[in-house]
This record gives C-alpha cells, sequence and structure tokens, in this order.
C-alpha cells in the first residue's frame, strides 16, 4: 500500500508576497532607475486597521501583476525617514514609481479594481501609445490614398 505524497511543485497561480523594503534598502530596492516596470510601495504601519483591510488587496495584486508590477511594503513606525521623505501622513498610502520618479498614489483603503486601474495606467504606456501612433499613421496614409484617387 503505498501514500501519495502532496505535489511540491510550484503553481503557475501561487501567490506571490510582496517584499519588506527598509530606509536602507528604499533607495535600491525601488527608485532603480534602470527598473523598466513600475514599482508599487505600500506604506503601513501594524497597528493600522485599514492598512490590514488593504494588505490582502495589496498581496492580490502583486500575484496578478507578478511579471508588470514589483510590489513592496515598508513599515512606516520602523522606516519613519522614508515615509517623511514622501510626506506620509496617511496611511495606508500606496504609492507608484516607475525610473526612479514617484508618479501616482492612491491614499486610504481602496478597492482592488481601483489600485488596479491606477496601475493600469502606468504597465506598458509605451505600447498604447506606439500603437495609437501606428493608427493615426495609417488612418493619415488612407485619407493620402483617398486624396490620390479622388482629388
Amino acid at each position: 500500500m503505498s501514500i501519495e505524497q502532496p505535489q511540491t511543485e510550484q503553481s503557475e497561480s501561487e501567490s506571490v508576497k510582496p517584499e519588506q523594503v527598509t530606509d536602507q534598502t528604499f533607495k535600491e530596492r525601488v527608485l532603480n532607475e534602470d527598473e523598466e516596470i513600475p514599482v508599487l510601495v505600500d506604506f503601513w504601519a501594524p497597528w493600522c486597521g485599514p492598512c490590514r483591510m488593504v494588505s490582502p488587496i495589496v498581496d492580490e495584486v502583486a500575484t496578478i501583476y507578478k511579471e508588470k508590477v514589483k510590489v513592496f511594503k515598508l513599515n512606516t513606525d520602523e522606516n519613519p525617514n522614508t515615509a517623511s521623505k514622501y510626506g506620509i501622513r496617511s496611511i495606508p498610502t500606496l504609492m507608484i514609481f516607475k525610473k526612479g520618479q514617484r508618479l501616482d498614489m492612491v491614499v486610504g483603503a481602496v478597492p482592488k479594481s481601483t489600485l488596479a486601474t491606477t496601475l493600469e495606467k502606468h504597465i506598458e504606456p509605451e505600447k498604447e501609445k506606439t500603437e495609437q501612433e501606428k493608427t493615426e499613421q495609417e488612418k493619415t496614409e488612407q485619407e493620402k490614398t483617398e486624396q490620390e484617387i479622388d482629388p
């Protein structure tokens, strides 16, 4: 009689946990100018009720966007310098950075849809812009062709 062992292979849908950053690691991990994808930072504290409410949403976003967004958490009680530098007055505050620059911010316990919409604005906007330019170029070429046919 054999006993089946549980599978230990990681599934593709396995959740991704955001990494903790500190005052010392923030610049290196979050403000990396070579980073091509957006970085989401959850400024939180253990005593904060709304932070505990938004935490599972941030974890879920980290899993959903694992290839498109890096997600970090910064405990504002343990890392007051970074929180002060970015003017964090209310928590949770979720900030989006890209190439070392702050792009956007969401304050408070927001629904997943609000956070996702905010993130989507910063995920590959260059690609959308290129597609839009291509469509406009095709439109212009079509108008030129129509003018040549019917001057």
